[in-house]
């Protein structure tokens, strides 16, 4: 305790004298908040009112839909900072009023949460976290890297890994209850969005795959998150732009994205990191948004790294950590004066965040070892002369005895004490519902985006004019069998092997997917019928002008039949080998190894497709079982022959003739038998299928799993609760 005291009368010392020149300023003057008509004068602590405990007064309405919460502010000041140190956007002319929300109170109690890594035992991220957060109020959880604000977001929003284990007491509303879906929202820090939708667009369509009713309401419900977030004026632009026009900024992205979750109309809003990869302008719109969004009623809770000193007055209660340690929890201008009590006072012209951060980073401890012997022109480089890991204990030394501590464990036990309403599901679309909605949005999606199934077509359409420049003018003969069949297997297989350009567009689907699986949004039965039945339309439009192109240059028989049996083949090879991408894709979940595993697939199937040596003739171990037997090239390769060769004859000098069969003996392997080229169509088909029950067993697992971490979490809810 001599050497924490001895370290903090050093940076009282010091932050004193941290501010250019320290000869103006005196040492008892802190900045914090400039009063309206006093911007030149820093405000000291000296002139902010008594601290008191805040009366918080909590009343349960039997008829209501959540627990009202009565403040009285300890301060004008204490008041201001609660209300905004900023005002409002002021409504248009016409705007409608957003509609209020029903918020509801998240406690949580002696939360623990461990992550098993490499090694055997389990590190500690989270350790006996204390706090709450209201309805109508801002709850921040701040600190530096690796302090477990995520984690602790994604506790209080049951989303930990599997590898996680949380234990503690979670409390919605007084009870020890899980949130139903749509009762809660929870924004990812990364951003997946269409970029091909608009802003309305993409909204609509995610109301349609979330809510139940009718169309009209659904409208009015997108309305209002639009009109919420602030998004009027890029509602009909696109997300991500179109050709050489860009999309729409980060910040207006992440509103899109909160956006996305208010078409619920959710209770409590969990966003990780709201402010990442924003500028100050559009983190002070995205802060005064959120805060005009609370005081609708709904309870928001979200993660922060840093902030401005304007945004940094918007916060209602900060949660602030360091190493899975709460240092403090409470009101924001009680936090700087916890760290004044503790020794370090915030200097002026420098942010509360800032001066957090500086203090409890030990990052900057890094930066004091290389720059012990430098000095700036106004004195020191640091501002902070104390190891960073004692400034952690004075803090968390000081808070565990403070009255700060004190108050949040009453109010615990006044949220806690007796049970509210229980959150209670608002219903979801139906199965039929959210697949015939998707599968008309990935239309429009596809319809839009050269990267799916335009390029492709543009693709095929160049290698088919190539290949069959170079195999035509073969004719009917004996002769032109060899050709053809040559001919056949390189359109057959390097077209499957173009498809891999459409890899970026499935990778993009497939996190689509992730992402609004995570809320529920969609299934994998959902995803895969939607996907399906969106791809036909194209793939048979890649498949038709490819196939008369390729069958007319080439010069097969001109008949009808044969060619509807061609370019029916050639679909279900598209249909097989898009299945075999979604399989690859959604296990990689990466462009370059989606890609390198696609192009190795494709080699082994064309090296086994039976062309460069007959199928039977290959080695039976690998080659033959199962390599030859799994490669969709050689049931096409096959149909396509048969169709072609079987029922024909070769004239063989003046009086001999040679069936198709017979002529083909020696350059493939056919069945003589008529019915052959359509049992390949149906293996082909199986195939397809085959191919997406396996993508379906992919993306299952990962919904299983998550069901799996709902119960284990439960399960040690129950054991906590028993002890």
């Amino acid at each position: 305790m001599e050497e924490i005291q001895s370290q903090s009368d050093n940076y009282r010392s010091s932050s004193s004298s941290a501010s250019s020149p320290a000869s103006r300023v005196p040492s008892s003057n802190f900045f914090y908040l400039r009063k309206p008509g006093s911007l030149r004068q820093p405000i000291s602590f000296e002139d902010s009112p008594e601290w008191e405990d805040t009366d918080v007064d909590v009343r349960l309405e039997e008829g209501g839909d959540s627990i009202n919460i009565a403040v009285t502010p300890v301060s004008p000041s204490l008041s201001k900072l609660n209300s905004g140190s900023l005002p409002s956007p002021g409504l248009p002319e016409g705007a409608t009023v957003v509609r209020k929300i029903a918020g509801a109170s998240l406690v949580w109690k002696d939360l623990t949460v461990t992550i098993k890594g490499k090694r055997k035992y389990s590190e500690k991220v989270v350790k006996s976290s204390n706090g709450y957060a209201l309805p109508g109020t801002i709850t921040v959880i701040m600190g530096p890297d690796k302090s477990g604000k995520s984690t602790l977001l994604r506790a209080l929003a049951g989303r930990l890994p599997h590898s996680a284990r949380m234990y503690g007491e979670v409390f919605v509303n007084g009870a020890k209850s899980h949130m139903p879906y749509g009762s809660y929202g929870f924004v990812e820090r990364e951003i997946t969005l269409i970029g091909s939708l608009t802003v309305r667009e993409f909204l609509y369509y995610s109301a349609l795959l979330q809510l139940p009713g009718f169309v009209c309401q659904k409208r009015s419900v997108v309305e209002d998150a639009i009109h919420a977030m602030s998004l009027g004026d890029c509602a009909n632009k696109l997300i991500g732009g179109y050709c050489l026009m860009k999309g729409l900024p980060n910040g207006d992205r992440r509103r899109v994205s909160i956006a996305r979750e208010l078409v619920m109309r959710p209770h409590i809003l969990f966003i990780d990191e709201p402010l990442y990869h924003l500028d100050s302008v559009s983190a002070l719109l995205m802060m005064v948004t959120l805060k005009k969004l609370a005081s609708t009623g709904c309870t928001i809770i979200f993660t922060i790294y840093q902030s401005s000193t304007e945004v940094f007055g918007l916060f209602d209660r900060i949660c602030l950590l360091s190493n899975g340690n709460t240092l403090f929890f409470g009101e924001t201008l009680a936090c700087l004066q916890h760290f004044s009590n503790a020794g370090f006072p915030c200097p002026i012209m420098q942010s509360p965040s800032d001066h957090f951060l500086r203090a409890i980073n030990t990052d900057f401890d890094k930066i004091i070892s290389t720059c012990k012997n430098w000095q700036d022109d106004n004195g020191d480089f640091s501002s902070v002369n104390m190891d960073t890991a004692v400034a952690i204990r004075t803090l968390e030394a000081t808070y565990k005895t403070s009255a700060d501590a004190a108050a949040v464990e009453t109010m615990i036990l006044r949220l806690t004490d007796k049970e509210g309403l229980v959150l209670k599901s608002k219903g979801r679309a139906g199965a039929a519902t959210r697949i015939a909605v998707l599968t008309w949005r990935s239309l429009l999606i596809m319809s839009r985006d050269w990267k799916y199934y335009w390029l492709r077509l543009a693709l095929y359409m160049i290698f088919t004019l190539s290949v069959g420049t170079v195999f035509s003018g073969s004719g009917h003969s004996l002769s032109s069998v060899v050709t053809k069949v040559a001919a056949i297997f390189v359109f057959i297989s390097f077209t499957a092997l173009l498809s891999i350009s459409g890899v970026p567009a499935y990778i993009k689907e497939i996190k689509i997917y992730a992402s609004e699986e995570s809320n529920h949004h969609l299934g994998a039965l959902v995803f895969l019928c939607g996907q399906l039945l969106s791809s036909i339309p194209f793939l048979f439009l890649i498949s038709i002008p490819s196939s008369v192109v390729f069958y007319f240059l080439i010069g097969l028989h001109d008949e009808f039949s044969l060619l509807m049996y061609f370019m029916l083949n050639f679909f279900m090879c598209l249909l097989v080998n898009d299945g075999i991408m979604l399989v690859v894709v959604s296990l990689w979940q990466d462009v370059f190894w989606s890609t390198l595993t696609l192009i190795c697939i494709q080699v082994v199937m064309m090296l086994s497709a039976g062309y460069f040596r007959i199928r039977n003739a290959l080695p039976g171990p690998v080659w033959k079982y199962p390599v030859s037997y799994l490669a969709f090239h050689t049931y096409s390769i096959q149909g396509l022959l048969e169709n072609e060769y079987v029922g024909t004859s070769f004239p063989v000098g003046q009086v001999r003739t040679i069936s198709g069969y017979q002529a083909l003996s020696n350059a493939y392997d056919i069945s003589p038998d008529s019915n052959s080229k359509w049992e390949n169509l149906l293996i082909l088909f199986l195939m397809a299928v085959g191919y997406r029950v396996l993508v379906f067993v992919s993306l299952y697992f990962r919904v299983g799993e998550k069901k799996y971490i709902r119960k284990i979490l439960k399960c040690n809810q129950d054991t906590n609760s028993a002890r």
